[in-house]
């Protein structure tokens, strides 16, 4: 019996397709039969098409945003609380 072993990326082991369509039906058919939602991207890598359960768009977002600007500044007094202007 003959199994089908699909060619994978050597950088991020992942499978790869030759072209986004494929990517696409793929992660089509991942969301029919298995209900996880996967999204498509070009690999920088190897060039090829492959799938990811991140969203693209969180992922890119997240980069613009700096960690120092999101959380809240901290004193290294303690109970020290900072005047409001």
């Amino acid at each position: 019996m003959y199994f089908f072993t699909p060619r994978r990326c050597e950088s991020t082991q992942k499978i790869m397709y030759k072209n986004k369509g494929q990517a696409l039906m793929a992660a089509e058919q991942s969301l029919r039969e298995r209900g996880a939602q996967l999204w498509v991207y070009a690999c920088e890598y190897c060039g090829c098409w492959h799938l990811t359960h991140k969203n693209p768009v969180d992922r890119m977002y997240s980069d613009m945003r700096s960690p120092s600007a999101s959380a809240k500044p901290k004193s290294r007094k303690r109970g020290y609380k900072p005047r409001r202007r």
